[in-house]
């Protein structure tokens, strides 16, 4: 089977493609930088020629087209996950715009099953917890807005008939993060010791390899259907404590009501705007942990098992530390730790 990825050398992407490789699929990937494909994909033990490449952007109605000719199944990975407020136009764009364009290209092209990657934080906030019927969220903050708005052009796809699938993936930590996206960054401000508030509340947390082994299992089916991302709920107090834990380090932080702490965020936002440097405190993260809620027992998760917390957020340091992101003390006792190493897939 040929499966078309979009934002293959993205942290979902290109765990996935790996994924779906090892599953015995052949993988097309979607690639504004052809140059980004062999740092995304060869840390994951994909091989060079393992994969064909096609260049250009979700926001190109020509190269997505020519994507998608021919292929079996697409899995739509491609999306801008920030909450820095300077991205908001990439944001509306990517988010947006290039779903609405890939999911149109798939179903011109007669594709079996298109599977959208969506996000938990586009059903926030939610009166309890997140199931397959739970509404699109209402949030106003960009990221979650656009993703909102993305998750709704899926909707209505499924809505028509289309075999869309959607999966909801929680916040994600794991090893080979290519771009270090804002959930490692975050990890690593609370290691440095930039972030010594934290608000409570908590947030639903996987590991970035359960997800992409859920999208593996999804290609291979066809229709609609909806699947959150295996996980957990995670108060913020068990994910320093676990963090403490793991690394041997005391980490002292004050952890203050989320809500309260919504203001602060608000005017960290104003001040990235002209701030060059990247500010931890953002309004995104902060939202989310005043928001968040579980997702239902019975949600499907494809039956893949969420590995434990404390492994994603060990194999996490390690890897952080073995590229050298993260000093001796950062990282702890992990600091003697080799990162986990991954399957290799030939060409």
């Amino acid at each position: 089977m040929l499966v078309c990825v979009t934002g293959g050398t993205g942290f979902v992407g290109a765990h996935s493609v790996a994924a779906i490789l090892r599953a015995g699929h052949r993988v097309r990937v979607l690639a504004r930088d052809l140059a980004a494909v062999p740092p995304a994909l060869e840390p994951l033990g994909v091989a060079p020629g393992a994969v064909e490449v096609v260049p250009g952007d979700v926001l190109d109605e020509t190269a997505v087209a020519r994507a998608v000719r021919g292929v079996d199944a697409v899995l739509h990975a491609a999306s801008v996950y920030s909450f820095d407020p300077r991205r908001r136009r990439d944001l509306a764009a990517t988010n947006e715009a290039g779903t609405a364009i890939v999911l149109e290209a798939a179903g011109g092209a007669g594709v079996r099953r298109t599977v959208y990657v969506s996000t938990v934080g586009a059903l926030f906030p939610s009166p309890g917890p997140l199931d397959t019927t739970s509404p699109v969220g209402g949030a106003r903050e960009p990221y979650l807005a656009s993703k909102a708005a993305a998750e709704r052009i899926a909707r209505r796809y499924q809505d028509d008939g289309a075999p869309v699938a959607i999966t909801y993936p929680p916040a994600l930590l794991g090893p080979h993060d290519p771009r270090i996206g804002d959930q490692t960054t975050r990890l690593l401000a609370t290691l440095r010791g930039l972030t010594p508030i934290w608000p409570a509340g908590g947030f639903p947390f996987g590991d970035v390899r359960d997800t992409a082994e859920l999208h593996a299992s999804l290609i291979a089916g066809d229709g609609a259907g909806r699947y959150f991302g295996p996980g957990r709920y995670v108060a913020t107090r068990q994910y320093l404590d676990t963090l403490r834990e793991v690394t041997g380090r005391r980490l002292p932080v004050v952890r203050l009501p989320a809500v309260s702490l919504l203001p602060v965020g608000v005017l960290a936002g104003l001040l990235q705007r002209v701030w060059p440097w990247h500010i931890p405190a953002e309004y995104g993260a902060i939202y989310t942990c005043a928001h968040a809620t579980a997702v239902s027992e019975t949600a499907p998760t494809g039956g893949v098992p969420a590995r434990p917390v404390a492994a994603t957020i060990a194999d996490t340091v390690a890897w952080l530390h073995q590229k050298g992101l993260l000093s001796d003390r950062a990282a702890g006792r992990l600091a003697v730790r080799e990162a986990p190493a991954d399957h290799h897939v030939r060409g």
